[in-house]
């Protein structure tokens, strides 16, 4: 009896060769303009403790509370596919004494996050992140510099139409008093927002900034702003940003009502948005957290970063992926010796950097070469019983239309130097 087809898991998705392609052009890019400012790729598991999110994310948390992956492995212990990579890259920092690294320490990561939510346009259980990270300088010109390297990001993978809010969300001293006065008010306009919303003014007043529901955004609009209760501190430290900023031709807008969903941020935040999103109209965001690794168990570290969404941020680019490189050559065979002779020229002519294929499972001449002809290979290489008697391949010119015999010894050279000619 034939068993049904097993499909993914919904809020997943397979990402098909012609998709992939889009990929690896971002990760590549995002590679090539990360080096330029000192960046270098760190790896982390895609699981860890759970106690490492919940202290970093914040325990009170809608990731941490209703969204994290999490489970009891064989030897009892929790654990969490993780829902956002700054914890794990801010984990990484401290068990391996990154440090004592002379200067700021930069690095970005690329891979899979999980968290179990309600899956639409840009957004799925798994979803994949970019994220950025540098520690080790309270410098606002290092807020500049991260934020200076986002958008150059952006702009090589042209995008447009794209804006740049930043805001400043205190720090230990003065943010305290703005909490109060921020909840003071919530809790006067509490009755038409929900109790789930009671509940979010309740434990952290300034995450209810963050929402995104049509009905609280009247509510939101009217509240108090952070700017008034800003210490010099503060305020200094935005004007260093924005000036830098400035310098550096960055465009940009300041927004007092501007947070961050996570408890770790602190002073400076940022987020790029873009009108092309609707209502989710959030491209990538990040900020300033100085006290997460010291909450790990690092010592006193400043730390800033921002992460980028892969699935939305392709949903922005839209259009089709760059075409993929055609083939350079393609081996029809005639007969079993032609093909044992075949697979040793197509790996010898890979190993040369030609692009190269070859027919499996024989056929005839005509067949294999209607393969040949859809392949899109430039040149067609072919091996039968006469070639091989007379040591020579017939060496076909696709754009030509025109066959020569080349020796068998010389064919790798000669079609490495007509690719190289025909540039």
């Amino acid at each position: 009896m034939a068993r049904g087809k097993i499909t993914s898991v919904r809020g997943v998705r397979d990402i098909l060769p012609e998709e992939a392609r889009r990929w690896w052009e971002v990760e590549r890019t995002a590679r090539d303009v990360f080096a330029r400012y000192g960046y270098g790729e760190i790896r982390v598991p895609l699981f860890e403790r759970t106690d490492l999110f919940a202290r970093s994310i914040g325990e009170e948390t809608e990731i941490v509370n209703k969204e994290m992956y999490t489970f009891d492995d064989k030897g009892g212990e929790s654990i969490t596919l993780r829902p956002e990579a700054t914890a794990s890259i801010c984990r990484a920092y401290v068990q391996h004494a990154l440090y004592n690294r002379p200067g700021v320490v930069k690095l970005f990561c690329i891979g899979p996050m999980f968290r179990y939510e309600r899956p639409q346009a840009g957004r799925l259980r798994q979803f994949h992140q970019i994220d950025a990270e540098a520690f080790g300088s309270e410098d606002p010109a290092v807020d500049a510099e991260v934020i200076a390297m986002l958008m150059d990001f952006l702009g090589a993978l042209g995008l447009e139409g794209l804006s740049l809010e930043i805001n400043n969300l205190g720090d230990p001293q003065c943010r305290p008093a703005y909490a109060e006065a921020l909840r003071a008010y919530l809790r006067r306009e509490a009755g038409g927002l929900g109790p789930e919303a009671r509940e979010r003014i309740e434990r952290n007043p300034l995450r209810f900034l963050d929402s995104k529901e049509p009905a609280h955004q009247e509510v939101i609009s009217r509240a108090p702003t952070i700017d008034g209760f800003w210490n010099a501190a503060c305020r200094d430290h935005l004007a260093a940003v924005c000036g830098h900023l400035e310098r550096a031709g960055v465009r940009y807008a300041r927004n007092p009502r501007l947070v961050r969903g996570l408890d770790y941020y602190r002073l400076t935040v940022f987020e790029v948005t873009s009108g092309r999103l609707g209502a989710q109209n959030a491209v990538c965001g990040g900020g300033r957290y100085d006290g997460l690794v010291e909450d790990l168990g690092g010592p006193a570290t400043p730390g800033i970063g921002f992460a980028i969404g892969m699935e939305r941020l392709l949903q922005l680019m839209g259009g089709e992926a760059a075409p993929e490189a055609p083939l350079d050559a393609f081996i029809v065979a005639l007969g079993e010796k032609a093909e044992a002779e075949a697979f040793g020229l197509a790996a010898e002519l890979r190993r040369m950097g030609v692009r190269t294929e070859r027919s499996f499972g024989g056929g005839s001449l005509k067949g294999q070469m209607r393969r040949a002809d859809r392949s899109g290979a430039r040149f067609v290489l072919v091996l039968g019983e006469e070639e091989m008697a007379k040591g020579v391949v017939g060496l076909r010119d696709m754009r030509e239309s025109r066959q020569e015999d080349v020796a068998r010894g010389g064919i790798a050279a000669s079609l490495a130097k007509r690719l190289k000619d025909s540039l």
